[in-house]
């Protein structure tokens, strides 16, 4: 069993209420990266969509984002890469052949119908967090949307194109003298540890699969550079590591990271492609052992963002995230599913909880205790609670007032009847086949094995582009999410969700009709 001590600090934050805010925009599961693309937006769709059905909506604030503007996204962007993003569409890329190639966009990080919106989303929702927890509005924010945290300054990676987690951190440290961010998802936190290798403000600590695995980075020895050295965190691990394991080794040094670095606010990447049996992860953990990571950050009672990130078997990605919602609340919920619009799909046992598989871990404590003592080593290099100059802080980003924001999404709505369909009228759709179908061989326990290297990484949208998929969807995709049109008033920047849930009855009708 994983054991429950928590440090002695977490007595304050175990016994107080955190308040929580969570940021959601409704049109976030229409974007689609292409047929046999791994990453699936809607995922995000399904999480909010089981949120509101375990009734979490009852005890947390429910915003709708306004959307991050050129001059948001350029704060760390460049402005030719901006700019590339938001002019390139899918019937003009014959124009943009050599930017392309320039800026990394094409296979991994394909063109799709409302790209730059979707980008604009995704940083939207991680910064106006960032600033609900600078005003001191809430103790938690919540985007699941957010946490891509491959991209660069000039480049797309990774299925990433705009790195929402660093744009968020540039506003935390306007109030927040040090930042910490850290990484459980499978893959290296490369963009972020890039964006601060020379700094101390933000100290970036990533557990990773490492060794010819994508994107190649997060060697132990990649500790920062300049005033930054020291202050990047590499934990490189093999495959197969547990739920039990992986406590033994995130605790100890979070505790030491905690104890050193003193930080003001903690940013936290929960990519939930290392669970087992995601399509591209190699890690064999539970929602127990990933959930357990957010309750123990949780603990320390600070400033916390909270931020999606991988996850490409999305029933689990869905599971994970409602989960660890109901964690940042400090609520319990029931392993038994209640019904929602996709409740078929979390068949054969409609549960919760998903069961580790029999895969080896390779990862052997000699290893592992090896690699932890050279962290802790490292650390101890560190002056504690290291001080940094403060400038003056300048205005937040996305300055809109509620009027304003009412008048904004007033005319938005206005705009898209113009174009044929409201928000409203637009989030109903489900827009591919393909949108809820995970990898045929999704249910096979070595699948993350066969993915190891980048190459097969990228290669992947075009050997399913050529392969006909005997696996048909089952036809939830073509289902009008009513439920949460019914459950959902939206008023101005903030959501209001009706108190009345629905019953299981009144869901099934819904859905059916």
């Amino acid at each position: 069993m994983l054991s429950s001590n928590l440090p002695a600090s977490s007595a304050l934050g175990q016994a107080s209420k955190r308040r929580v805010c969570y940021y959601y925009d409704n049109q976030i599961g229409n974007y689609y990266y292409g047929q046999g693309h791994p990453m699936k937006p809607h995922r995000i769709r399904m999480t909010h969509n089981l949120v509101l059905n375990y009734g979490l909506y009852r005890k947390m604030e429910i915003y709708r984002p306004h959307r991050a503007a050129f001059e948001d996204m350029t704060k760390f962007h460049s402005d030719e890469y901006i700019k590339f993003l938001k002019n390139i569409q899918p019937d003009n890329i014959g124009e943009y052949n050599k930017l392309m190639s320039r800026f990394n966009v094409g296979e991994d990080c394909p063109v799709f119908d409302g790209l730059y919106e979707f980008c604009s989303i995704s940083a939207g929702g991680s910064v106006a967090g960032a600033i609900k927890l600078n005003k001191q509005a809430s103790d938690i924010a919540i985007n699941w949307g957010g946490g891509l945290h491959h991209a660069k300054k000039s480049e797309a990676s990774g299925f990433c194109y705009v790195n929402d987690i660093v744009l968020g951190i540039l506003e935390l440290l306007k109030y927040h003298q040090r930042v910490l961010y850290i990484d459980i998802d499978v893959h290296h936190g490369d963009g972020v540890e890039e964006a601060f290798y020379t700094t101390d403000r933000v100290m970036t600590v990533s557990f990773h699969k490492y060794g010819e695995y994508f994107p190649g980075t997060g060697d132990l020895r990649d500790i920062g550079a300049g005033k930054g050295k020291y202050y990047a965190v590499n934990f490189p691990l093999r495959d197969g590591i547990d739920d039990e394991v992986y406590q033994t080794i995130f605790e100890p040094v979070m505790t030491k990271v905690m104890e050193i670095y003193r930080p003001n606010a903690i940013v936290l990447q929960c990519g939930a492609d290392s669970l087992t049996g995601d399509r591209l992860g190699c890690f064999n953990l539970t929602l127990k052992g990933h959930g357990r990571c957010v309750e123990f950050m949780k603990s320390y009672n600070l400033p916390i963002l909270l931020l999606g990130g991988g996850g490409y078997t999305i029933r689990n990605v869905a599971r994970a995230w409602t989960n660890e919602t109901a964690v940042a609340l400090g609520v319990e919920i029931s392993n038994e599913l209640p019904y929602n619009d996709y409740f078929e799909y979390y068949g054969p046992d409609f549960r919760l909880n998903i069961t580790p598989s029999n895969m080896p871990n390779q990862n052997s404590v000699e290893y592992l205790d090896k690699i932890k003592c050279k962290l802790l080593e490292n650390l101890r290099m560190i002056p504690h609670a290291p001080g940094v100059q403060m400038t003056a802080i300048p205005d937040d980003a996305m300055n809109v007032d509620e009027a304003e924001g009412e008048q904004m999404d007033a005319a938005e709505d206005a705009a898209a009847d113009k174009r044929g369909g409201s928000r409203r009228s637009k989030d109903k759709r489900i827009a591919n086949d393909q949108d809820l179908s995970d990898s045929d061989d999704d249910e096979d326990p070595t699948v993350g094995e066969k993915r190891k290297n980048s190459e097969i990484y990228k290669n992947l949208n075009k050997k399913r582009l050529n392969d006909k998929d005997p696996k048909k969807s089952n036809g939830l995709h073509n289902q009008d999410e009513k439920s949460e049109e019914q459950k959902i008033e939206e008023v101005g920047d903030k959501i209001e969700v009706d108190p009345t849930p629905q019953t299981e009855s009144e869901s099934a009708e819904t859905k059916t009709d």
